[in-house]
C-alpha cells in the first residue's frame, strides 16, 4: 500500500510519552562454515541507509505521485515535531565517514536528510562502533545495564536476539504510533514479521531485500556443450526453470572429454550448505516455521522439506566436484573461477563489486534458484539486519528514535519512491543484463523470512546443514538432530508466553 507522509493531528510527543514502556533492563550460527569478509560485505549493501556507486536505475524507478517526505509533520499547536536537538546514532559495524554523493540520486538523499534534520531538530548517522562477532553481546549488555546515549542497533539474525526478545529487552515497536508496518518500505522486506511476538514488534528494516542465493553459469562451458546460455534465462521468465531442468543441464555439461574415465568438467561446484537451504524453501520446506499464534514450529519433516533434502543429496552425488584432500572450505571458488564446473550455487552478492567472481574471466549468468515440485514459483530466502531499541529506554525517547529513523529511511522524493539500491550495485559488477533486470529485481521482490535463526541453541549449521553432503543418508541425519531440535523449539515457545 503507498501511502503519503501525513500529517498528525494530535499531539504526538504527548502521546508518546503516555505509551506503557517496555520492561526496564534488567541484570549465533550461520548455515555455513564462518565467512566474516562477505558477511561484512553484503551487510554493508544491506543497510537501508547505504547508498549507492551508480544512479541507473533511478530512471526506471515509478514515480509516485501520492507522495512527499517534505510533508511536514506537526504537534498539537501546528508547529514542526521537535526532538530536542538529539544526537542520533545508528550503531553498526561497517560505517565509516560520510562521503559526499556521486550522483543525482545521493544528492537527492542528502538534501532529504539535511532537511528533515533541520526541520525537526536532530542529527543522525551511521556509525560502526561494534563488530559483527560483537553485536549480538553489545545489544544485550547495553540493554541490560542501560545508558543515555541515543543508539538504534543494527544487528544481525543470532538466537540471543531472540533472547533478547523473550526477556524484554528489545522496545516493543507495535507501540509506537509512529512507524506503520503497513507501508511499502516495511512490506517489501517482511522482517518485522520475522522479530514478532504475537502482536509485538521487535526489529525493523526498511526498504527491498538483498538478493540472496542463486545459480551462476559459465556461459563458454554451456555453449561447449551445445546448451544455449540464455535459454536459462528463457526457462527462468516462463516458470520452466525447475530441479529437474537444472538436473538435465548439469548432465549434458558434465563431461570426460579426452576418455580417460575422469571427469574434466563438472556439473556443479559450491558450498553445499548454501544449496542445501536454497532447496528446502525452493520446495516449500523450512527447518522451522511459526504458526498464527505465533509460536515456533519444527518442521523438518515436513514432506516439503525431506523431498529437498534428498534431491539435494542426490544433485551432489551426481554433480557435485569432490574436493582434494586438505582442500578449504571455500575451494569451490577457485574450481568455479578455473572453469571446472559450469554451475555454482552462490549468494548474489558474490557478482557484486569487490567479491570473488571480479577475478572470474569467463562470461557468467545468474538465475534463481530453481523451483520445487511442491512449488508454483521461485523463492528467495531474505536475510537483512534488523533495527532496534532497547527497551531500557522509556517511550518518550524510544518514540523520538523511531520516528527520526523511520523519516531517515524514507524515500527522498517520488521520483525515488521506488529505487532499488542493490540493482545499482549488481550493474556495477560481474552480471550481464538480464542478471540485474530479471533475476536480481525478482529476488528484492519475490520472498519470504526464515525462522530457523530465531531459536535459541539451535545451530543451523554445526547440527545439521554441514552434515548434508555427498553420499549421506538423510533419515539418519534428521533422527540424529530431531530430539535436540524439539525441545528447542518447546524452550524457545516457552519463553515467549
Amino acid at each position: 500500500m503507498r501511502k503519503s507522509l501525513t500529517t498528525k493531528a494530535t499531539a504526538a510527543i504527548t502521546m508518546a510519552a503516555m505509551l506503557a514502556s517496555m520492561t526496564a533492563c534488567n541484570g549465533g550460527d550461520s548455515t555455513t562454515p564462518a565467512n566474516t569478509d562477505s558477511t561484512t560485505d553484503s551487510a554493508a549493501a544491506t543497510s537501508a541507509e547505504a547508498t549507492t556507486e551508480a544512479s541507473t536505475d533511478a530512471a526506471d524507478a515509478t514515480e509516485s505521485t501520492e507522495y512527499d517526505p517534505y510533508e511536514i509533520i506537526t504537534d498539537e499547536n501546528g508547529d514542526p515535531i521537535d526532538l530536542g536537538g538529539m544526537d542520533i546514532i545508528i550503531r553498526d559495524w561497517w560505517s565509516g565517514e560520510e562521503q559526499e554523493p556521486q550522483n543525482d540520486y545521493e544528492e537527492c538523499l542528502k538534501e532529504y536528510r539535511d532537511w528533515i534534520q533541520e526541520t525537526y531538530n536532530f542529527t543522525i548517522k551511521s556509525q560502526a562502533m561494534s563488530d559483527w562477532g560483537s553485536t549480538p553481546t553489545d545489544f544485550v549488555d547495553y540493554a541490560t545495564s542501560g545508558g543515555d546515549e541515543n543508539y538504534l542497533f543494527v544487528l544481525r539474525d543470532d538466537p540471543a536476539i531472540t533472547s533478547a526478545m523473550a526477556n524484554g529487552l528489545m522496545y516493543d515497536l507495535s507501540t509506537l504510533d509512529c512507524l506503520d508496518f503497513s507501508e511499502d518500505k516495511f512490506q517489501r522486506n517482511l522482517l518485522h514479521e520475522q522479530y514478532s511476538i504475537g502482536d509485538s514488534i521487535y526489529a525493523m528494516f526498511a526498504g527491498y531485500s538483498e538478493a540472496r542465493t542463486g545459480v551462476y553459469f559459465n556461459k563458454r562451458l554451456l555453449t561447449d556443450a551445445g546448451i544455449d546460455p540464455e535459454s536459462i534465462y528463457d526457462m527462468q521468465a516462463d516458470g520452466t526453470w525447475t530441479w529437474d531442468a537444472f538436473d538435465e543441464l548439469m548432465s549434458k555439461v558434465q563431461q570426460d572429454k579426452d576418455n580417460d574415465g575422469t571427469v574434466d568438467v563438472w556439473g556443479l561446484t559450491l558450498n553445499e550448505g548454501v544449496m542445501t537451504t536454497a532447496a528446502v524453501f525452493s520446495n516449500g520446506g523450512s527447518y522451522i516455521d511459526k504458526d498464527a499464534d505465533g509460536n515456533f514450529v519444527y518442521n523438518l519433516e515436513s514432506p516439503e522439506t525431506l523431498e529437498a533434502l534428498e534431491w539435494t543429496v542426490d544433485m551432489f552425488n551426481k554433480y557435485d566436484m569432490p574436493d582434494p584432500e586438505g582442500a578449504e572450505w571455500d575451494y569451490y571458488k577457485e574450481v568455479f573461477l578455473n572453469g571446472q564446473a559450469a554451475f555454482l550455487v552462490e549468494d548474489e552478492y558474490a557478482g557484486c563489486p569487490g567479491n570473488f567472481l571480479e577475478d572470474m574471466q569467463d562470461e557468467i549468468g545468474f538465475v534463481m534458484f530453481p523451483k520445487g515440485p511442491q512449488m508454483d514459483d521461485y523463492i528467495n530466502v531474505w536475510t537483512n539486519n534488523p533495527v532496534a531499541i532497547p527497551a531500557c529506554y522509556d517511550a518518550d525517547k524510544a518514540w523520538k528514535l523511531a520516528f527520526a529513523w523511520n523519516l531517515y529511511t524514507n524515500a527522498p522524493s517520488a521520483e525515488y519512491y521506488d529505487y532499488n539500491g542493490y540493482l545499482s550495485t549488481a550493474r556495477n559488477g560481474k552480471f550481464d543484463e538480464r542478471a540485474v533486470d530479471e533475476t536480481i529485481t525478482m529476488m528484492t521482490e519475490k520472498g519470504t523470512v526464515a525462522y530457523h535463526g530465531m531459536v535459541p541453541n539451535l545451530s543451523l549449521g554445526s547440527d545439521f546443514v554441514w552434515n548434508i553432503g555427498p553420499n549421506c543418508v538423510v533419515s539418519e541425519q534428521v533422527e540424529a538432530i530431531r530430539d535436540t531440535w524439539k525441545a528447542y523449539v518447546d524452550e524457545a515457545n516457552a519463553a515467549n508466553k
